[in-house]
């Protein structure tokens, strides 16, 4: 399940309220305001914390999401490519996390480098639709996945 730093991080993220996703028009764009807001506090909390650990940036519609993450792991730095697309359903549909160059290296890899969130991420996201936006879905996506599976490459 989730580490107590994770729910921690988790729970400093401000929660969204604003339900709608990419063919909502004007509430999509007030929901992308809110996604904003959210990773800004996200990113200023892990650079208080000397935990900066991924840059994003979406196109127009702010639907297609790219970037880079990084760990680090015994004084090394593995940087690899994020992706994702929001999909038109979202926010009750989560978004699935792409790290393309580490498709099949990891059992809890999906084809395409998507990160397996199924069994504990999934429930969680149902919970808490509408309240959590990407910035939870980094945390709980991505960096959990780096904390336990980076050592398995």
């Amino acid at each position: 399940m989730m580490d107590d730093n994770t729910k921690a991080t988790v729970q400093k993220i401000p929660l969204l309220t604003v339900n709608a996703g990419p063919r909502d028009g004007e509430n999509w764009i007030k929901r992308l305001k809110e996604e904003y807001s959210a990773l800004i506090s996200y990113v200023t909390q892990n650079k208080e914390a000397d935990n900066d650990w991924f840059i994003l940036e979406a196109n127009k519609t702010g639907t297609r999401w790219t970037g880079k993450c990084w760990y680090i792991y015994n004084f090394l730095k593995y940087e690899f490519e994020l992706q994702f697309d929001v999909p038109v359903t979202y926010p009750s549909t989560p978004v699935e996390l792409e790290l393309p160059e580490l498709e099949g290296l990891t059992p809890k890899m999906y084809r395409g480098g998507k990160i397996c969130l199924d069994i504990h991420f999934k429930p969680l996201w149902a919970k808490n639709t509408v309240k959590f936006g990407l910035a939870h879905a980094l945390a709980l996506g991505v960096l959990f996945y780096f904390c336990f599976s980076i050592k398995m490459c």
